[in-house]
């Protein structure tokens, strides 16, 4: 009961932050971080736009949006611009409303500059320069003043405004410098999104040929995609298994708060820090299954939840990873493009990560193994080994599933898209622990989503 609690109290403050905190107190600089995002985005538009139409179709249908990433861009920065005082969000999202064609927003911006502190006022006559019509008789700028470059460092924003000026006052030599420097920033962005849209492709045919390999066999011999020896329903009885998630996950609430608090009170501050945390908070749960769950039934932690392929299993369980990766690749194309029709995209802080973008590579190092190693195989032993496996001694796999998964899925506290995506992951990878009798599949899937993720803010964003 004191586990239960202690459980309980995790949940009830997490929910409780997410109901009263804003998004953007998941990063430390919100201003530098959307500055990246959008001005990268935006690059990639403009990249798009150079290729080939049917290469460039393609782009817009898996990663661009165009017009939808511009109005993306300038709801997130309304929000932003609620919540902080820099001068330079308001002159950005000034900009992104001038290139969307909201003129009338970009006037009443550039006329409440005027009573503003400096250096609001001096971006006032540039804006309206640059986006409207007929800019007021006395105001004629072109030369942008010197705090451009500290309220817009080289980029999206910074090239897309003194593109504008130079083309109004016909600065040519200014015009080509600008889009050199453009073409110079962006190429590199044309040859990432390649590589990663290859490997996207190869990835999906690789699925799909695994998948049809998959289906063929089992109909033959519905056995056949048995990996492993764990049982589902699993050995113990569903009191057992819950008295150990309670108390195992009480444990790692202590541990977590241990390890928050305790760095903190001793100025301790290490890189490696947050993937020992993850990988230790998880630790009770395991040792307390095997000693409560898994030894009274004469099995281990790899037998008794299949995290060991028997005996020539090793192909098949290469199959069936490849063909969960792939099914998992074009469930999230799916939602991605679902998402931006209903006009519920994902936030993006809920993808985006520092250490990956701006630390050091002792912090990209450990930000992947945490993120590709750890985390897969301790929330796969939780939510599908142990939660999945208890449900699944009174319940059927589909209500199991969904289940466990909607738990996973909050989780990870991701807004209306997000959860759906990582709840149909969940699903997805306890139907495959059914079948094949091993948390393997389901834990190369995980690793391989994560990897994606990372490469994709490594190649695009640092």
């Amino acid at each position: 009961m004191l586990s239960a609690v202690v459980l309980l109290g995790l949940i009830g403050w997490f929910g409780w932050l997410q109901a009263v905190e804003s998004r953007l107190d998941s990063v430390s600089s919100p201003e530098r971080a959307l500055a990246l995002v959008v001005s990268r985005t935006m690059d990639l538009n403009e990249a798009v736009t150079r290729l080939p139409a049917w290469e460039r179709r393609f782009y817009q249908l898996s990663l661009t949006e165009g017009a939808s990433d511009l109005a993306q861009a300038i709801a997130w920065y309304e929000e932003l611009v609620g919540r902080s005082d820099d001068p330079g969000v308001r002159v950005q999202l000034a900009i992104l409303e001038g290139e969307a064609g909201r003129l009338s927003r970009v006037r009443e911006r550039a006329d409440e500059w005027e009573s503003e502190e400096a250096p609001l006022p001096a971006f006032a006559p540039l804006i309206r320069t640059a986006y409207l019509e007929s800019p007021r008789a006395s105001e004629t700028a072109t030369e942008p003043p010197d705090e451009l470059s500290e309220m817009l460092p080289n980029g999206w924003f910074h090239d897309r405004l003194v593109i504008r000026l130079a083309t109004h006052a016909g600065d040519h030599g200014r015009l080509v410098a600008t889009r050199l420097a453009q073409a110079a920033r962006i190429d590199p962005l044309v040859r990432a999104i390649r590589r990663f849209a290859v490997v996207e492709v190869l990835v999906l045919v690789a699925g799909l040929l695994a998948v049809v390999t998959l289906v063929v066999r089992v109909r033959r011999d519905p056995a056949a995609v048995r990996i492993g020896t764990a049982a589902v329903p699993p050995p113990w009885c569903g009191q057992d298994g819950a008295v150990v998630l309670i108390r195992g996950g009480a444990a790692g609430v202590v541990l977590m708060a241990a390890f928050t608090l305790g760095p903190g009170l001793f100025n301790v501050d290490h890189p490696m820090l947050d993937m020992i945390v993850v990988a230790v908070v998880g630790l009770p749960l395991i040792l307390l299954a095997r000693r409560h769950l898994l030894a009274p039934a004469g099995q281990g932690v790899c037998q008794g939840f299949g995290l060991w392929p028997a005996p020539g299993r090793w192909g098949w369980l290469a199959l069936s990873a490849v063909a969960l990766i792939g099914v998992g690749m074009f469930t999230d194309l799916v939602l991605s493009l679902a998402g931006e029709w209903a006009g519920m995209p994902a936030h993006w802080t809920e993808w985006f990560d520092e250490d990956l973008v701006w630390g050091t590579r002792v912090d990209v190092a450990s930000a992947l193994v945490s993120a590709v190693m750890v985390a897969p195989v301790l929330e796969e032993l939780t939510f599908r080994g142990l939660l999945y496996g208890t449900l699944r001694l009174r319940l059927s796999w589909v209500a199991s599933a969904g289940v466990s998964g909607a738990l996973f899925a909050l989780a990870h506290g991701y807004g209306i898209a997000g959860f759906v995506s990582v709840f149909l992951s969940g699903v997805l990878w306890a139907w495959a622990y059914e079948r094949t009798g091993s948390l393997l599949p389901g834990i190369l899937a995980h690793a391989t989503n994560n990897v994606a993720a990372s490469l994709a803010l490594l190649w695009i964003l640092r």
